[in-house]
């Protein structure tokens, strides 16, 4: 039973992400071309914005992991080679 549930509620959502596919379709198609192209810049400014947050969460995590990297490394070195 459950199975059923799972594969109607996914049927569901297929054909709702089709149906919304069209709308938008249909509405760009309705649209003069300067709006269609300002639709599309806008899209590709969020994606853009999007990627550019997480290339600097991902340099910022980077940037983390070396410090303490660099930490331990300096901690060894002193261990193994004592100053005289």
């Amino acid at each position: 039973m459950q199975r059923f549930k799972s594969m109607f509620f996914a049927s569901q959502s297929l054909h709702l992400r089709k149906g919304l596919s069209v709308l938008a379709i249909l509405g760009l198609c309705s649209l003069s071309g300067c709006a269609v192209i300002a639709v599309a810049d806008a899209a590709a400014s969020i994606a853009v914005s999007t990627a550019s947050l997480a290339v600097d969460a991902a340099v910022g995590t980077a940037k983390v992991a070396g410090k303490i990297v660099g930490k331990v490394a300096d901690k060894t070195v002193d261990a193994v080679l004592p100053d005289k």
